[in-house]
């Protein structure tokens, strides 16, 4: 078994490339010369599609060891006149550079050294000038910059693997696995690619067996590992799957896996298949968009998004959603391509793909999006994978709006509960994130529950209390919902409900009974926002909770009670909770977001057996 790297990953990436551009000239999908109906997008300089820490996050652990960068294309080494910095303001002292660039020169990594820590509470400006391609020479239009702010703490949380293709199952083996299909696992924070390799991502099988070997590869949009075997596995073998501790995060925090010793110590994460049938063959096909062929009303700061239908069921491979595949561009006759800050695909699904431009889009322009088919086109993780047959069209106009983001909880955002007054916990909770308590002193979460950093009255939690307010006085400026669904009567019952992204407002409670469940649905915006206003207090019972479709991630979902919220007993609930006083999670709720409580008046946070995920940013 072994990575792609160095030259021979290098070469196989250009002749892809090429052979993808020559036969875009004969017709055919990919290449960067971009054929959208009579008109052409001529070939454009590298840009930076992707950056970690992203642009204007605040709350960055002091201890990130790398900052990275995506580029649309392979670029040549950033020395000389290409460069790749981080500074800070005096009496800051800037990071000495240090740039690589990984096997298919896409990503470039600025690693700090070992022993360094980024200063507190500080802007860092990151500049990446004059990369340069090595398709077809041309360097960067201008320099791309982008800035981001320390918090205080050190980063101690762990990373998880929070989904695994084929699934886990407990106790395993899952059966029916596709036997030509890459294997998976999407992780809960930024990882360090370089961490991700065949020595601590190994698929083997028992026995006999004659294991295949294979390729390792790190998706950093995505947070994906892949481990692509080079031939099918063998029908009805039971193969067990590893990532060890040695995978780590941006701050060097090995994996918290499956596997004892059980948290705060790091574990491997291991599941087990039994290989069934191969997935089916099948073209993939662009089954919806956001915005939707001729929309006229879209917003200048939206995000274009793609949803694929995948006959073979499995996920798309995200090294073929990027900048070569995904192109927007306007007006007609010039179609000036519009830069991406960003090309990913969900979390969950694998197969919703977005696109958020760099800067605004410009107001009264029709754009035209174009996925692109054929042999450089989009592709999904069969081996071999399936793609597109052809290219997939579609234009909206822009009008002067705004969409709604999502709430800015700076640096509350780390925490995966926060109180003013106290916090207490029954049973095995488990806080995947860190804690804080301010300005009370009671704090009753046991330290081994905790994967993350507790903050009792110091800086940081004083700092996350400070944020928590300005978070929840946010969500209640926003406009309240007024009518039908966005206006809710007073102790309106959610379960059973599937809503649309919005802003809903509650003058009282809002109860989510189970066993029905409120389903909110995305439509295929990965970007979509809920902010749920409710005057009273938020209660789920009988199991009732959240379901997230069609693009709706828990990071983007807000439930903000003036009074308490009450978490009830099994309760499957996604999305931060910002409440005015104090939040209590029955037994064996699951929170898949963060529980942040007392913004205007003393609060406390009492668990039992509860699991809070802090959703990945």
């Amino acid at each position: 078994m072994k990575s792609i790297s160095g030259r021979s990953g290098m070469r196989l990436w250009l002749l892809t490339f090429a052979l993808g551009f020559l036969l875009a000239g004969c017709g055919g999908g990919g290449g960067r010369d971009t054929i959208l109906g009579a008109n052409v997008v001529s070939p454009i300089p590298p840009t930076v599609t992707l950056v970690v820490p992203a642009d204007k996050t605040v709350g960055v652990p002091i201890d990130t060891k790398t900052v990275t960068a995506t580029f649309s294309e392979a670029v040549g080494p950033l020395t000389g006149s290409a460069s790749f910095t981080l500074t800070c303001a005096a009496p800051c002292i800037s990071p000495p550079n240090s740039v690589t660039l990984d096997a298919t020169n896409r990503v470039a990594t600025f690693a700090l050294p070992a022993n360094a820590t980024l200063a507190t509470l500080t802007t860092y400006t990151a500049t990446i000038t004059a990369a340069q391609s090595l398709f077809s020479g041309l360097r960067m239009a201008s320099p791309y910059v982008w800035t981001f702010v320390t918090g205080g703490p050190l980063d101690k949380v762990r990373p998880t693997v929070i989904l695994t293709v084929p699934a886990t199952t407990s106790p395993g083996p899952t059966p029916a696995a596709p036997s030509n299909a890459a294997i998976a696992a999407v992780f809960s924070k930024d990882m360090l690619p370089a961490s991700l390799n065949t020595t601590t991502f190994t698929v083997k099988c028992a026995g006999a067996c004659a294991m295949p070997s294979g390729i390792v590869t790190y998706n950093v949009a995505s947070r994906t590992a892949f481990y692509a075997p080079a031939a099918s596995l063998t029908i009805g073998t039971t193969y067990t799957a590893t990532i060890t501790i040695a995978a780590t995060d941006l701050s060097g925090n090995g994996l918290a896996g499956n596997q004892p010793p059980p948290l705060p110590a790091a574990s491997n994460y291991v599941w087990t298949f039994v290989a069934g049938a191969p997935a089916p063959a099948g073209a993939i096909t662009v089954m919806s968009t956001t915005p939707a062929n001729g929309s006229s009303t879209i917003c200048t700061n939206a995000t274009i998004n793609a949803t694929f239908a995948v006959p073979s069921g499995l996920r798309m491979d995200p090294a073929t959603v990027g900048a070569a595949q995904f192109i927007v561009a306007g007006p007609a006759p010039g179609m000036v391509p519009v830069v991406a800050s960003s090309i990913t695909l969900d979390a969950a699904t694998g197969r919703i793909a977005t696109f958020k431009p760099m800067a605004s889009l410009a107001v009264g322009v029709t754009y035209t999006a174009t996925i692109k088919g054929g042999v450089a086109g989009v592709k999904d993780l069969a081996i071999p994978a399936n793609s597109m047959v052809a290219d997939y069209t579609w234009t909206f106009a822009t009008i002067a709006c705004l969409t709604p983001g999502a709430i800015n909880l700076g640096s509350a955002a780390t925490y995966g509960i926060m109180a003013t007054a106290a916090t207490s916990s029954t049973g095995p909770t488990q806080i995947n994130g860190d804690v804080a308590l301010n300005p009370g002193t009671s704090q009753g979460i046991p330290p081994a529950q905790v994967n993350g950093v507790i903050h009792v009255r110091d800086t940081a939690a004083v700092q996350a209390q400070s944020d928590l307010l300005k978070a929840y006085n946010e969500a209640k400026a926003l406009p309240p919902g007024a009518a039908a669904p966005y206006a809710l009567g007073g102790g309106a019952n959610l379960a059973g409900l599937i809503l649309p992204p919005g802003t809903y407002t509650s003058a009282s409670t809002v109860l989510i009974t189970g066993p029905g469940v409120v389903t909110l649905d995305g439509g295929g915006d990965a970007n979509a926002v809920w902010v749920f206003q409710i005057g009273s207090s938020l209660t789920t019972s009988g199991g009732g909770g959240v379901l997230l479709i069609n693009g709706a991630q828990a990071k983007n979902v807000f439930w903000v009670p003036t009074a308490d919220g009450t978490i009830g007993t099994s309760s499957n609930f996604a999305g931060t909770i910002l409440a005015g006083r104090d939040v209590t999670g029955l037994t064996g709720a699951t929170i898949n977001g963060r529980i942040l409580a007392g913004a205007i008046t003393a609060g406390t946070i009492a668990l039992d057996s509860n699991t809070v995920n802090v959703p990945a940013p």
